[in-house]
């Protein structure tokens, strides 16, 4: 269990050997500035493959000493982004982070299942929260690439979840999948869906995690609700992982605990062979560098 954010960057910071990594299309101030204050930090060793003399530029602006990081040249943001992509199949990069790239071309090339970074069919976004009001740090999956996901995505989204939960040093994740009710409704699609995928746990067809659902969200996350309503499960109250119904109410959810609920947040997609950063050109710093900080920490686990 990881408590706080705080705590991911110390077990980062505890580790012998920087992790390594990659930004497709680096010469972009804003994600240099993250990337900078990562590597300030003594977590990270950048490898910054764009437009050497922007990229160097900008390393100026932000009084960042270029020896600090490694300059790769190539101007062109689509063959940056597969430069980087050849290094992290030669497994020269713990994570790759999105610079001065639309996010299209940029996946394009990851995905590629020749020359990409893909390693499964279905990739996730799992968004990291940091809540006061929480005893823990918790996931919430998918909140920013899967739109509507039918339930074999959903299954790759948790599988993908839990994974990087097992690599921050939960062994067994307990995983909720949310729907507005705790009984299964034909009339609540989402709620027939949740009560299959817990099947599928209960079989052993999806294992590694702890799965219940349908769930609602206080029986997920508050141990006095669960209490009250009588509610029993080991997930009840202690969940590490939320799953939501689609990329709609994940947005409104994660948004909603950091602009009103004063959550800490970060983003990271899984189901490559690295962690992948695609922040919004309007995340704020701090955002950016926990994405750095705890797609380090899980891909240099693997």
């Amino acid at each position: 269990m990881v408590k706080s954010f705080e705590e991911v960057k110390e077990r980062l910071l505890a580790f012998p050997v920087k992790r390594k990594i990659g930004v497709a299309a680096a010469h972009d101030e804003h994600t240099l500035d993250a990337v900078v204050m990562a590597a300030r930090d003594g977590l990270v060793e950048p490898v910054l493959v764009g437009d050497e003399e922007k990229i160097r530029q900008l390393l100026k602006e932000l009084d960042f000493d270029p020896a600090g990081a490694e300059i790769i040249h190539v101007p062109d943001p689509v063959e940056a982004a597969q430069k980087v992509a050849d290094l992290v199949r030669a497994g020269e990069l713990d994570c790759v982070m999105k610079g001065k790239i639309e996010t299209g071309p940029l996946m394009k090339v990851m995905v590629n299942r020749e020359h990409g970074i893909r390693r499964k069919d279905t990739m996730s976004l799992v968004g990291f929260i940091d809540s006061p009001y929480y005893h823990k740090v918790f996931g919430v999956t998918d909140v920013g690439l899967l739109t509507y996901p039918d339930t074999g995505q959903k299954v790759a989204a948790i599988e993908n979840a839990a994974a990087a939960f097992r690599a921050l040093g939960t062994e067994n994740p307990k995983v909720a999948v949310l729907a507005a009710v705790e009984k299964v409704n034909p009339k609540m699609p989402e709620t027939v869906e949740a009560a299959q995928i817990k099947e599928m746990n209960q079989k052993g067809e999806l294992p590694g995690c702890l799965v219940e659902g349908p769930i609602s969200y206080d029986l997920a996350m508050d141990p006095e609700s669960w209490k009250i309503k009588g509610y029993e499960s080991p997930v009840a109250g202690d969940a590490d992982i939320l799953v939501v119904p689609n990329i709609v109410a994940g947005n409104i959810l994660i948004k909603s605990l950091a602009f009103t609920g004063g959550a800490k947040t970060c983003g990271v997609i899984f189901g490559a062979m690295v962690p992948l950063i695609i922040t919004s050109r309007s995340s704020s710093v701090e955002d950016k560098f926990m994405s750095i900080v705890m797609s380090a920490l899980v891909g240099g686990a693997k």
